[in-house]
């Protein structure tokens, strides 16, 4: 993206006409991008702050820095009006609370001396809404369910009328189940990822994970446990070859397409759509009462909770999904029903122990 030349706001002295006032609102916005792309953040984001800076702005009666919480909130209730998704509507508040954030931290003098007001937060704690992930509960399958699926699944896609694409989605399913790998960082695996020379499984190096706060990438290595070495090397030993000579290019997709890149004359890569109906499709065949309700982010939460339920500390998990946040990771554990009653039990037996054997 290219952003506009700006001039240094505090060489301004007055406002006299309403293109002045325009053109120092469209200052502070520039300014407001370019401290974003200085601190690295990513075009798409940058794009998306000023698109809902702007949409905000058209809607008041003044100024931007006129605004004020009734603002806020009828520029919220509008956005429910036409329909917007919870998600968009928490984003685009977000966007605008660091704006102005921003304003106040950075340009209030200025602001006040140049037009006489105090600028205030228009998002205050009884008009911003709640992230909608955090009401947003998606417990798994069981383990007996997905063992189910997946012991059903693995044998039928030698029966399948297109064996690569079958044998395809069933491993990116697998990576889900196993390492709880979101579908984008599974798109974007290239052959060269895998690393089987660090540490005894070996490693996947996921260079596409989710960043925080439209901050780019976030790369991270997933070791191949919980069987995923074995799959890894099923699928590269004996299925990725198959899809065309690229299969020794260290850059060529993990996971690749049917369809091949005339320039670079080697596969393309897989779209998230095709991994997606791969596995609603064998989902509905397999395990239909789940059909419409399993998708790989579900498996994500399964196998967070699956390895939770074996013993892994939560720490681990964290590391192992990609999360900024301990408390991110504690909304993807699912445990059984009876988890508090055995885990009551089981200290209630050490106390007994203790007793026993040190007496009275």
């Amino acid at each position: 993206m290219t952003l506009a030349v700006v001039r240094s706001i505090g060489s301004a002295h007055r406002l006299r006409t309403p293109e002045d006032v325009e053109d120092f609102e469209q200052e502070i916005v520039d300014q407001y991008a370019l401290s974003m792309a200085a601190a690295g953040l990513t075009d798409g984001h940058i794009a998306g702050s000023r698109s809902a800076i702007v949409e905000f702005v058209r809607m008041l009666d003044g100024p931007l820095w006129s605004a004020t919480c009734d603002d806020a909130d009828r520029y919220l209730v509008d956005l429910r009006h036409k329909g917007q998704a919870k998600s968009t509507i928490y984003t685009k508040t977000y966007f605008l609370a660091s704006f102005y954030d921003f304003v106040m931290a950075r340009y209030q003098g200025d602001v006040h001396a140049l037009t006489g007001y105090v600028v205030q937060q228009p998002i205050d704690e009884y008009n911003r809404p709640k992230n909608p992930a955090y009401g947003e509960v998606r417990i798994p399958p069981s383990d007996a369910e997905v063992q189910a699926l997946f012991a059903a699944w693995g044998p039928s896609i030698v029966q399948a009328r297109k064996y690569l694409p079958a044998a395809r989605d069933y491993f990116a399913a697998s990576l889900w189940r196993r390492l709880g790998l979101r579908i984008n960082e599974t798109v974007m695996l290239d052959i060269r990822d895998w690393r089987p020379d660090l540490s005894e499984h070996g490693k996947l190096h996921v260079r596409h994970g989710k960043g925080s706060n439209g901050r780019g990438p976030k790369s991270r290595l997933v070791p191949a446990i919980n069987g995923a070495d074995a799959l890894i090397d099923w699928w590269l030993a004996e299925v990725r070859h198959q899809f065309g000579g690229d299969w020794s290019d260290p850059d060529a997709p993990m996971l690749p397409s049917e369809r091949r890149d005339p320039v670079l004359l080697r596969c393309r890569r897989v779209g998230d759509d095709a991994l997606r109906s791969g596995l609603a499709l064998n989902v509905m065949r397999h395990l239909p009462s789940w059909a419409g309700r399993l998708s790989p982010h579900v498996l994500r939460h399964f196998c967070a909770s699956s390895l939770y339920g074996t013993g892994m500390d939560l720490k681990a998990i964290q590391e192992l999904l990609g999360h900024d946040w301990l408390s991110t990771t504690t909304r993807y554990i699912h445990v059984r029903s009876d988890h508090i009653e055995q885990a009551w039990t089981q200290a209630n037996l050490r106390l007994e122990t203790r007793f026993t054997t040190e007496g009275p």
